[in-house]
């Protein structure tokens, strides 16, 4: 049953009843800003889900103490954005975590498994998805909006409880634990150091137009963060791939040049020059986007394979050992890439340096 949460003494009330286990699930908006809004958070508890307000005033500081009790488990789905949205809106990320999507991908159900379909390979049960692009901000929310809100946690307590059973069987337990905290980790430390490598034009850049656009790319993080504006409101790729790969020669050409770009920030014009021109502390330790080569394809091929050879053996959906890029960079750094520290560490460096190209 779902129940409506008006003020934030009943939260507190509820807290006091000392649950060992929740799930959690937020609707929040984030179009046309940085920062995710808040919309909507869904608890479940014991037999009930409780519909919780973020708009009325001292909510969310009562539903940070939740999130803080470390003796509450909080389970949640493909919880990254969420992670994000708790983290703006309540200060304090949800300890410990227990997330089904990263579960059910280590117990071999399924890689990357929306709700729904997790729910229905589990419990037979067909779930609606007719408000997912919902205004979550207007009130009063609809008996449709609320009693879709309340099926995106009635269910994740017998996710747990199937998933967590085959994992102890499979002896991974403490592999959800430790890809829980690296998620947790990210959130908390969430600014991406070398942006530029994440593009794929950068990869036919020379070294002096990818530090230019390292730098552009890292202003942009910074103005979109503080103005709480979506990155390419501030300078889309595009045009930050031009003025790094042919750079004007001065502030007056630099207008010209956005003069061809309709969403171009030419009030920014200034700050856009002074970030172009700039260098930065660290960018002599920038790593490089390379672009691949007979050499690079060949070496890629056999780490994906040892990957993939080990995949199979444990029974695993692909990706979730290794992703491309995790590869990209051993392959040009030849460090083992801190994503891939813990357990997966122990299951692939070995078979990985014996492919490794001397």
């Amino acid at each position: 049953m779902a129940y409506w949460i008006k003020t934030p003494a009943e939260l507190d009330e509820r807290l006091r009843q000392r649950p060992t286990r929740i799930g959690l699930d937020t609707e929040f908006i984030r179009e046309r800003t940085y920062w995710p809004q808040l919309a909507l958070v869904q608890m479940a508890v014991g037999d009930e889900v409780l519909l919780i307000d973020p708009l009325i005033p001292g909510m969310n500081e009562a539903l940070a103490k939740w999130l803080g009790d470390t003796s509450i488990l909080k389970i949640m789905h493909s919880a990254s954005e969420d992670l994000v949205t708790f983290k703006v809106a309540c200060g304090v990320l949800p300890r410990p975590l227990f997330d089904t999507q990263i579960g059910a991908s280590l117990a071999g159900i399924g890689g990357g498994m929306g709700y729904q379909k997790l729910v229905t390979a589990i419990t037979g049960v067909t779930l609606p998805k007719g408000e997912t692009r919902s205004d979550w901000m207007r009130r009063p929310l609809s008996e449709a909006q609320l009693q879709y809100a309340a099926d995106d946690v009635e269910y994740l307590f017998t996710l747990h409880d199937a998933i967590d059973a085959k994992l102890q069987e499979q002896g991974r337990r403490q592999w959800l634990a430790d890809d829980a905290e690296r998620l947790l980790a990210s959130v908390e430390h969430d600014e991406e150091r070398w942006p530029h490598v994440a593009m794929r034009s950068a990869q036919f850049m020379d070294n002096a137009s990818q530090l230019r656009l390292l730098r552009l790319l890292r202003w942009r993080d910074v103005q979109a963060r503080s103005s709480d504006r979506p990155r390419s409101w501030i300078l889309d790729n595009e045009l930050a791939a031009q003025l790094a790969r042919t750079p004007p020669a001065d502030l007056d050409a630099l207008g010209k040049v956005m003069e061809g770009f309709p969403k171009a920030p030419r009030k920014l014009a200034g700050a856009v020059w002074h970030a172009l021109v700039t260098p930065l502390d660290d960018e002599d330790q920038a790593p490089l986007a390379l672009p691949a080569n007979d050499g690079n394809k060949q070496a890629l091929k056999k780490l994906q394979d040892a990957v993939s050879a080990r995949t199979a053996e444990l029974g695993l959906p692909d990706g979730v050992l290794a992703s491309r890029k995790h590869l990209e960079s051993y392959l040009e750094s030849r460090q083992w890439p801190a994503a891939l520290a813990g357990w997966r560490q122990a299951e692939l460096e070995s078979r990985l340096q014996a492919v490794l190209p001397a």
